[in-house]
C-alpha cells in the first residue's frame, strides 16, 4: 500500500494530523526510540506524547503485517490460476484482515472435506443446478449422477453430496460471513457448564459452573478465567447466538421460493450453518474475545508496572536488609548508601530465647557498626513476625523499619545478573541485597528482573506472551528514560533500557567506566567503543553526570540545545551555575527570542522547566509506612476493623491490598468508592498506602474482603 495512504489512515484512526504521523514514522524508521521522539523531537511531531507515538508504531506494524498477508494471498491464488482482475482489486481494497481472510477462504488450500469428496465424485454440477433454484426436481436430476464407479450408489447419496458442496459454498460466502459475524458480536451468548464429575476438583471455577452472559458484555478477566477453566478441562464453553435468529439470515440470502430445489437448498444452508459456519464463527469470536481480553489485561499489567517502577525511592541511605525465614533463619545484609554489600549473616528468631537474644545483639551491633539508617524487611513468609521482633529489640529512634514487597527477588537472586555481581555469594544473600536495594531505588533494582516475574496483573500466563513482553518492555523503557540514569553508578541492566543503548552498548559503557574511571562530561561518552553519533544523540539527554564540569550534564537538557542555554545565560549576564535553579532569573528569559527552525517553543518550554528544577526526580517523595500492631494473621481479623494497607496489585475487578497478615485482601471494584468506578486505576495505584475496612474473612479459603466505601464526608468517599 502507498505510505501516504497508511499515514492518512493512521491519522484518522488516532485523530492526529497526517503530517504528524509522517514525521513520527520517519523518525521511527531512522531508529529513534519512543522516549527520544516524545521528549526531543516535539517540533517534528507536533508534540505527540509517548502514548501517541507508540500507537502510531503499533498500528503501522499491523498494517505492514496485513500487507505481507495480502501479498501471500495474492501469490497463492495466482499459483492456482484463479486470480482475476476483479478479485485482485477486491483483495487490494480490503481494509481489515478479517475481510481479507473472508475473500481468501474459498481459495485456501484445505484438507479433504465432505464437499471436496463430493466434488471428486463429480457432484458439483448437480450442486450448481440445485443451488440455481430454477425449478428443477433435484431427485430427477440426481439420477444422472448415480455412478457405481465413482461410488455414488443412490439418488439419496448424490443429493447428500450436492448438499455438502452447497453447505461449503454457504459457509465460505463473504457477505454471509459478514452478516452472521455481526449477529454473533451483537447477539451471541457465552455459556459455560461444569464437566460432569469435575465439580469438586474444579471448585475454584464454581462461579462458572452454570453461567450465561451476552458476549458483548463479558469482561476481560471472565474471558481469561473461562478459557483457563476450559483448558484445565473443568468447564465446557460455547459462544452462539439464538439459532432462530441466525438461520433466517442465511435463508434470506440463499433460499429462493419453496420449490423442491429451494427445499434442498434450505437443508444445505441449515447444515452449512450448524456443521461449518457456526463453528467457524464461534472460533473467530473466541479469538476476538481472547485478543480483546489480552489487550485489556496487558494494559492493566502496564499500568501496574509503571506505578511499581515509579514508586517513591528511599534514596541513598545505609540499609540493613532482611529476607525473613523461620526454619532456615533470616538472611541479613548491610549495604552502604550506594547499595554496596558490606556484610552478611544469618539470625534466628524462632522463639528460642537464647537465639532471639543473640539475634537482637547482632542486629544492634551491626546497626552501630555500619551506621544503619533504615531496616528493610521482605514482606513474604515470616515477614510480619520478623518486623515485630525487630521493632521490639530497642532500636534507636532514628532507625526506621520498612516492609518491602519482595515479589521477584528470588527470580533476581538466581539470575545471571545476580550471579555476575555476587558470584561468591549464595541466592539467599543476593535476595536480601535485592530487598534492600529495592527500597533505596525500586526502578534501578526492578529492571534487573523480567517484568513478568514481578507479578502485578491478572492471568499473566494466559495472555499472548509476545504482546505482554512487548508492552512491559515499553513501560520499562519509558520509566527509565523518564527518571534518567546516573551514568557513573548505573548497572548494566539499567543502562540497557536507556534510549539508543541496549545490552551491547551498556556493557561497553561499563567497560569504559571500569578502565578509565568515571565520566566527567557527556562528551566523553563519544569515546565509548560502539557508541556512535546516532546512539549518542538518542541516549545523551537521558544520561546524567552529577558534579560534571558542565552543570547541564546533570539535567535533561539535550547537548544539542546547550548552545541556546549558554546564550540565555550570557544574555542574562550570569554563568550557567548562576542561572540554573534561579527561578527569578529563569522567569525573565524571553523564550520567543531563542526560537529557530531547529528549536521551537515546545523544546524551549521544556528547557525552561528543566532549568528551574534540573535533574528533578519525577517520582513522589518517600513516605514511611507501618502495618497495624497486633494484626499479623488471618485469625486476628474481625469485620469492621479499619487497617492501613499497601496496594500490591490491580486487576479489572478490583485491587489487592497487603494489610500485614500474609494474605492480600481484595478491594472489589464495587468497594473502592461510593461512586461508580469503571477502572480501579481511577481510585488506587500500585504501592499506594490506603486505609481499608475489613468486610469479611473466609478462613477456609483464605480470603479477605475489604472496602474503601467510607461514610459520606470522609477522605475515602471520593
Amino acid at each position: 500500500m502507498n505510505k501516504n495512504f497508511y499515514n492518512a489512515q493512521i491519522a484518522q484512526e488516532l485523530r492526529v494530523k497526517p503530517s504528524q504521523v509522517a514525521a513520527t514514522v520517519h523518525l521511527l524508521e531512522e531508529g529513534a526510540s519512543i522516549p527520544f521522539i516524545a521528549r526531543y523531537r516535539k517540533e517534528a511531531t507536533g508534540s505527540l506524547d509517548e502514548v501517541a507515538v507508540t500507537g502510531i508504531r503499533d498500528r503501522l506494524h499491523q498494517l505492514n503485517e496485513m500487507d505481507k498477508r495480502r501479498a501471500t494471498i495474492l501469490e497463492s491464488i495466482q499459483q492456482q490460476g484463479k486470480l482475476t482482475e476483479e478479485l485482485n482489486e477486491k483483495i487490494l481494497a480490503c481494509a481489515t484482515l478479517t475481510a481479507l481472510e473472508d475473500i481468501y477462504l474459498p481459495y485456501r488450500p484445505k484438507r479433504r472435506t465432505r464437499a471436496s469428496i463430493a466434488k471428486e465424485k463429480g457432484l458439483e454440477p448437480l450442486a450448481q443446478e440445485i443451488f440455481a433454484q430454477e425449478g428443477i426436481d433435484p431427485a430427477a436430476a440426481a439420477t444422472g449422477y448415480v455412478n457405481a464407479e465413482k461410488k455414488v450408489n443412490s439418488v439419496a447419496e448424490a443429493l447428500a453430496g450436492a448438499r455438502d458442496i452447497i453447505a461449503e459454498w454457504v459457509s465460505e460466502d463473504a457477505p454471509a460471513r459478514s452478516r452472521l459475524r455481526a449477529l454473533f458480536r451483537d447477539r451471541a451468548v457465552i455459556s459455560s457448564r461444569v464437566v460432569r464429575g469435575k465439580e469438586k476438583d474444579g471448585s475454584k471455577y464454581k462461579d462458572y459452573f452454570e453461567r450465561e452472559e451476552p458476549v458483548k458484555n463479558v469482561l476481560s478477566h471472565r474471558i481469561l478465567a473461562l478459557r483457563r477453566g476450559e483448558k484445565e478441562e473443568f468447564l465446557t464453553v460455547r459462544i452462539l447466538p439464538p439459532e432462530e435468529e441466525a438461520l433466517p439470515v442465511l435463508v434470506n440470502l440463499f433460499v429462493q421460493g419453496d420449490g423442491k430445489d429451494a427445499q434442498e437448498t434450505r437443508l444445505a444452508v441449515e447444515d452449512g450453518y450448524k456443521r461449518l459456519l457456526s463453528l467457524s464463527l464461534e472460533t473467530e469470536i473466541r479469538l476476538e474475545l481472547k485478543k480483546r481480553a489480552d489487550h485489556e489485561a496487558v494494559e492493566i499489567f502496564k499500568n501496574n508496572l509503571r506505578q511499581l517502577l515509579l514508586a517513591p525511592p528511599l534514596g541513598q541511605k545505609n540499609v540493613l536488609a532482611i529476607d525473613p525465614g523461620f526454619r532456615t533463619g533470616c538472611k541479613l545484609v548491610c549495604l552502604d548508601r550506594q547499595g554496596k554489600l558490606l556484610h552478611h549473616e544469618t539470625i534466628y528468631i524462632t522463639g528460642i530465647k537464647s537465639s532471639e537474644q543473640t539475634a537482637s545483639r547482632t542486629v544492634l551491633d551491626l546497626c552501630r557498626k555500619y551506621k544503619t539508617e533504615v531496616i528493610a524487611i521482605g514482606h513474604g513468609t515470616a515477614g510480619r513476625e520478623t518486623e515485630v521482633f525487630i521493632r521490639g529489640i530497642g532500636l534507636p529512634q532514628e532507625i526506621h523499619v520498612v516492609m518491602v514487597n519482595e515479589s521477584g527477588a528470588s527470580i533476581y537472586s538466581a539470575s545471571e545478573a545476580a550471579r555476575e555481581e555476587f558470584s561468591n555469594y549464595d541466592v539467599t544473600v543476593r535476595g536480601s541485597v535485592s530487598i534492600g536495594r529495592r527500597l533505596m531505588d525500586p526502578l534501578a533494582e526492578l529492571v534487573k528482573i523480567d517484568p513478568k516475574s514481578i507479578g502485578v496483573g491478572q492471568y499473566q500466563h494466559d495472555v499472548d506472551q509476545n504482546l505482554l513482553k512487548d508492552g512491559l518492555d515499553d513501560v520499562v523503557i519509558s520509566c527509565v528514560n523518564l527518571v534518567g540514569v546516573e551514568v557513573n553508578t548505573a548497572s548494566k541492566q539499567l543502562l540497557t533500557y536507556v534510549s539508543g543503548l541496549g545490552p551491547v552498548r551498556a556493557q561497553a559503557i561499563l567497560d569504559h567506566r571500569n578502565t578509565h574511571g568515571p565520566f566527567h562530561q557527556r562528551e566523553e561518552l563519544k569515546k565509548v567503543a560502539g557508541l556512535g553519533p546516532k546512539a549518542f544523540e538518542q541516549a545523551a539527554g537521558f544520561l546524567r553526570i552529577h558534579d560534571a564540569k558542565n552543570p547541564l550534564d546533570a539535567s535533561a537538557v539535550h547537548p544539542e540545545s546547550y548552545c541556546v542555554v549558554e546564550t540565555m545565560a550570557r544574555d542574562l549576564g550570569c554563568s550557567l551555575d548562576g542561572m540554573i535553579g534561579n527561578a527569578g532569573l529563569i522567569s525573565k528569559i524571553p523564550l520567543e527570542k531563542y526560537a529557530s527552525e531547529t528549536i521551537g517553543m515546545p523544546t524551549l518550554l521544556d528547557i525552561k522547566a528543566e532549568l528551574a528544577k534540573p535533574g528533578r526526580d519525577p517520582r513522589e517523595p518517600f513516605a514511611l509506612f507501618s502495618f497495624q500492631d497486633g494484626v499479623q494473621t488471618l485469625e486476628d481479623l474481625r469485620p469492621g476493623m479499619k487497617l492501613p494497607g499497601v496496594v500490591t496489585n490491580i486487576t479489572a475487578f478490583g485491587a489487592f491490598v497487603d494489610i500485614g497478615v500474609h494474605q492480600d485482601g481484595l478491594l472489589h471494584i464495587s468497594q473502592l468508592a461510593r461512586r461508580y468506578i469503571k477502572d480501579p486505576h481511577e481510585v488506587v495505584s500500585v504501592h499506594q498506602k490506603v486505609m481499608v475496612t475489613v468486610v469479611g474473612v473466609d478462613l477456609e479459603r483464605k480470603r479477605i474482603a475489604l472496602s474503601m466505601r467510607a461514610e459520606p464526608g470522609t477522605s475515602s468517599s471520593k
